[in-house]
């Protein structure tokens, strides 16, 4: 059917996002310049904020960075910030960028050694609660020195393939059949779907530990999370200082965290405690087995090299040997020259997963230009400020918490970070006091966010990776879920905030 060119480019425009949310889009670009005339830049700077946030808490109708990148292009565009502005942004925060772009790629060519690692661990270790507690611990390790958005990539890979290969056996087939659709349940045999479900149950329950995990990890050293590094760059700190300052925050989080762990799994709570159904274990045994007696010689050596990589990782940050990006392009040098990755295409797949969100990042950086250059949150800070010294961070970590519920914890680590080191340099605030609303905006970023997919983009991953429609974890059922962890997270974090953390 022939369209005429005004309907085509609508219905191009943002592709498949509903109608409702494109015409959301286009109302806000056209209100801004009315409002910028009206009632001037201030006024027009919040509600940009606003639009902001409403792309953010809304990803998962179109991802942020083309309706943000809208908004942030027409900021430009009106004179609220400029490219000078914008670009000095971007200077001050290159370490991050560098995170993004070589960090996450060189994770990616360890993928194979981190999921023989998960692998092992579901097969071997039988206590459910124990198991739990595995998946958990081992995220959150991972996570504090690798990426938790590559860790949470890998522990869905291995969902997805043990799923797969237990509903071809559920269909009745063998695991080694090659077509076979396993996001349909038709051909499922009646004699399985209880196992099924029970599979799907167990998988839920190992994936939201493993997303909180890789919080409770991310929250630890400066490579655990983007805002992480900006935050530590900002204030100076390097690999051994981040840690040591978020210590007392960090590791009563961490041990609240696995006991929470433990009990969700005892007591069978917010959907948890569902064991492994026995038939479901025998079926992947097998196929574990089968896939070891494969694996060459060529294999075994290459998984070597991804963990001789791995303590050169470890070793490089712990030291500060390098700027963290500079250590991921090691690794991926290493890897790809020792275990034979030659071919550009393979090289270029690494990247996929982290430029879309380190363009997103610039387009962050546009809307923080706008908030400097129009001063929106100075009024906001000198109000916090001017609280007694002891409440200011338990105050900013309730803020950065709530408003990293609903938006993204990187966007709000950077316009906070950014309000207080300017402060820092007029002499509203010493050094010391710096610091101490510097760990309470990293805690209160990294911690409140877990309770929806919109806060850490581990936890969106997952709700939008392939992994999510099988095994039946929607939006509602991950904020549930999510809950107790909340709670915990966010109780004991504020506790100690306002217990450790004092002028």
């Amino acid at each position: 059917m022939s369209t005429s060119t005004p309907g085509a480019l609508a219905h191009n425009f943002l592709g498949n996002a509903p109608a409702w949310y494109k015409q959301t889009i286009v109302l806000f670009l056209i209100i801004n310049p009315v409002c910028l005339w009206l009632f001037g830049p201030q006024a027009t700077g919040w509600l940009l904020i606003a639009e902001f946030i409403f792309t953010l808490a809304m990803a998962l109708k179109c991802y942020p960075l083309l309706p943000g990148g809208l908004l942030a292009t027409e900021a430009l565009l009106l004179g609220m910030t400029s490219p000078e502005t914008l670009y000095a942004e971007i200077q001050t925060n290159l370490p991050v960028i560098l995170l993004l772009m070589f960090m996450v790629a060189g994770i990616y060519f360890m993928k194979s050694l981190l999921l023989v690692t998960f692998t092992n661990i579901l097969l071997h270790v039988r206590s459910k609660y124990l198991l739990a507690l595995m998946f958990s611990m081992t995220a959150a390790l991972l996570s504090a020195f690798l990426d938790a958005l590559t860790v949470t990539a890998v522990i869905i890979s291995v969902a997805v393939g043990f799923y797969s290969v237990y509903h071809k056996v559920a269909s009745g087939k063998g695991h080694q059949h090659n077509t076979h659709d396993h996001g349909s349940d038709q051909e499922v045999v009646d004699l399985h779907r209880d196992d099924l479900e029970g599979f799907r149950a167990f998988l839920r329950s190992l994936l939201m530990h493993s997303a909180i995990g890789t919080a409770l990890g991310g929250v630890c050293t400066l490579v655990g999370e983007p805002q992480n590094l900006l935050i530590a760059k900002t204030a100076g700190w390097d690999f051994a200082d981040f840690f040591i300052k978020m210590a007392p925050i960090s590791m009563p989080v961490l041990a609240a965290g696995l006991i929470t762990c433990v009990l969700l799994e005892k007591f069978k709570l917010f959907g948890y405690g569902v064991k492994l159904p026995r038939p479901v274990l025998q079926v992947l045994k097998e196929f574990a087995d089968a896939e070891r007696a494969k694996r060459t010689q060529s294999q075994k050596v290459a998984l070597i090299v991804q963990a001789v990589a791995a303590a050169i990782l470890v070793v490089g940050l712990a030291l500060h040997l390098a700027e963290v990006g500079l250590i991921g392009l090691l690794v991926i040098i290493l890897i790809t020259s020792f275990n034979g990755v030659t071919d550009e295409h393979q090289i270029g797949k690494a990247f996929q997963e982290a430029l879309p969100f380190t363009s997103l990042l610039v387009v962050f950086f546009a809307i923080v230009a706008v908030i400097h250059e129009q001063h929106l949150f100075s009024p906001i800070i000198a109000a916090v400020l001017a609280l007694p010294p002891e409440q200011q961070p338990g105050m900013f970590f309730l803020a950065n918490g709530v408003l990293s519920m609903i938006s993204d914890n990187v966007f709000v680590a950077t316009v906070y970070i950014s309000e207080i080191k300017q402060a820092l340099d007029n002499g509203a605030i010493s050094r010391e006091h710096f610091d101490r609303l510097a760990v309470a905006i990293n805690t209160g970023t990294n911690l409140p966010s877990v309770a929806t997919p919109n806060g850490q983009a581990a936890f969106l991953f997952l709700l939008t990776s392939a992994i999510a429609p099988l095994v039946r974890l929607s939006y509602g059922r991950m904020v549930i879920m999510a809950l107790p962890y909340t709670v915990v997270l966010g109780g004991v974090g504020l506790l100690s905030v306002m217990l450790f953390i004092k002028a």
